[in-house]
């Protein structure tokens, strides 16, 4: 893997993910994941282990989305585990993810929940 950016704190992932995703660097998106991370994409199903991550980002990014920056919400701490989240723009549901300190003091994903939709919202949309 070549070198990127890594996260200082928690919540340098998410900046770290729009800047990766918008540059269409699936492979820096995935250095932002342990090597077993769980993510919860696409909705409905499990992608497990960074390859498999950077495997679904080459395909999602292939199509040029743009993602914008998202205000977090205050992240949670304890020890060397974190809650990050985000609440969409549009007001639906909310990001979350479980991430991890690692032996060199930067973080890394290790579960990641990148769409949740709240009952409310899935009856409204749904």
């Amino acid at each position: 893997m070549s070198q990127h950016e890594k996260a200082q704190h928690p919540e340098d992932l998410t900046r770290l993910f729009v800047r990766y995703a918008n540059a269409g660097d699936a492979e820096g998106v995935a250095s932002l994941y342990e090597e077993d991370a769980v993510m919860a994409y696409p909705p409905g199903h499990q992608t497990v282990g960074r390859a498999a991550i950077r495997t679904l980002w080459e395909k999602v990014l292939a199509n040029a989305p743009r993602f914008e920056p998202e205000p977090p919400l205050p992240t949670l701490v304890s020890g060397d585990i974190a809650l990050t989240s985000t609440p969409p723009k549009d007001g639906t549901g909310a990001r979350a993810q479980v991430v991890r300190r690692q032996p060199d003091g930067t973080w890394l994903r290790l579960l990641d929940q990148p769409e949740f939709m709240t009952p409310d919202t899935a009856r409204t949309t749904g």
